[in-house]
């Protein structure tokens, strides 16, 4: 029997752009969905972000793979009857205005699911459609100041700090993707779709795991402690000859261990060290001891030595090291993307969902600007030649041509 993608069938129209909704689309399209975007005749704005390769956005492409693309000037009422036609037909759709923008449209949930009671519609916003927040506009550095994930990140008593991914975005678009999944199962038995209202800020806040236990716990709002964690020691990067090595015990058999690879009995043995309590409270003499070890030998020797050991340890990659990683080529996350008019491909994460019987293969292109608008409208919204010539003529819609991204 062929493997067979979860998500076949599933009609998903997204109006997303940038990155928090397009990666939860594109998720959904790995999953077997197929996923039309809809854009403004300039393009998802992400095509104008860099990295570039022949004029062309590696930011959009890296995104934006496998989905169609349909160009509508939705400020035009037949562009915007086009759009609920298209919605008629789907099965989810996905934006992330500021609250109010779609119903202006006529776009919001309330009127399609009048015509499509199955719709499952994911607004995905900055700070939900509710709140004093509401109305603000945000990115991924925003969230991450407002949520509180800054004040604990960076270099121990250095300043709040950006994590290096823009998990702002990252976190709220797999949010997404949960909530549509569950939306959907719930629909084979009601019949009918729902609105879900996401926000970035309570979703990156929603994952700030034991932070605000610490402050309700001590009184002392959590500061930025490096690799370091707060309540498990070893559990960071230490210095080795030539650079650093993360390593993690978790527990006192696994801290024994390590003890004995770096043959280090008198660690072992010192009354500090003895819980994991004590080392978290004397962390700073415990890395003094283990890095005195450490500096024997290169982060290659010492992460051969530990994983012998059966204690979690790991070089520091570079990410030009991923690219030739054996475990990352095997397991089938080291996939390619082609961009329009090339021969050659650049390497991009492929999905990490894995199932017996599923299909992971992904799509290796993503759609220059208007590339099915014709296509689309013809399949979808019963449009013949002549109305598709008179919307393009007019502006309306955009097929690529000139504006081919």
């Amino acid at each position: 029997m062929g493997a067979d993608k979860f998500l076949d069938g599933v009609l998903v129209l997204d109006f997303s752009r940038v990155l928090a909704g397009p990666f939860c689309t594109m998720t959904l399209g790995d999953l077997g969905a197929r996923v039309i975007k809809v854009e403004p005749l300039g393009g998802d704005e992400a095509r104008g972000m860099g990295p570039f390769r022949n004029e062309q956005s590696l930011y959009f492409a890296s995104v934006n793979r496998g989905k169609e693309s349909v160009s509508l000037d939705l400020k035009d009422p037949r562009a915007r009857a086009a759009a609920q036609t298209l919605a008629g037909r789907a099965d989810v759709l996905v934006e992330n205005y500021r609250p109010g923008t779609m119903q202006r449209l006529g776009l919001g949930y309330e009127h399609l699911a009048a015509r499509n009671p199955a719709l499952v519609y994911l607004s995905l916003s900055g700070f939900g459609q509710t709140g004093p927040y509401a109305d603000r506009g945000a990115y991924d550095v925003i969230v991450q100041a407002l949520s509180g994930l800054m004040s604990i990140t960076g270099p121990e008593g250095g300043p709040p700090t950006r994590v290096g991914a823009s998990l702002g975005d990252l976190v709220p678009a797999l949010y997404g993707v949960i909530a549509v999944l569950a939306a959907l199962l719930q629909r084979r038995s009601s019949g009918r779709g729902t609105w879900i209202d996401l926000g970035m800020l309570d979703s990156v806040f929603a994952v700030l795991e034991n932070a605000l236990a610490r402050f309700q716990a001590s009184g002392q709002n959590p500061s930025p402690l490096g690799n370091r964690h707060p309540s498990i020691t070893p559990f960071s990067t230490f210095a080795a000859a030539d650079g650093p090595i993360a390593i993690a015990c978790g527990n006192n058999a696994l801290f024994e261990r390590l003890c004995q690879a770096l043959d280090a009995g008198r660690v072992a043995e010192d009354p500090r060290f003895a819980s994991n309590a004590l080392r978290t409270r004397n962390q700073a003499e415990l890395a003094l001891a283990i890095e005195s070890r450490l500096a024997t030998g290169t982060t290659a020797d010492w992460e051969r030595r530990l994983l012998a050991a059966g204690i979690p340890a790991a070089r520091v990659n570079q990410i030009s090291d991923l690219l030739a990683d054996e475990h990352l080529r095997e397991r089938g996350m080291l996939t390619q993307l082609h961009l329009d008019g090339e021969a050659d491909a650049i390497t991009i994460p492929g999905t990490p969902l894995r199932a017996r019987g599923f299909d992971r293969a992904v799509a290796e292109r993503a759609p220059t600007l208007g590339e099915h608008t014709a296509s689309v409208l013809s399949e979808l919204a019963d449009f013949d030649a002549r109305a598709l010539r008179e919307l393009l003529d007019d502006a309306v819609a955009g097929d690529g041509g000139a504006n081919r991204n």
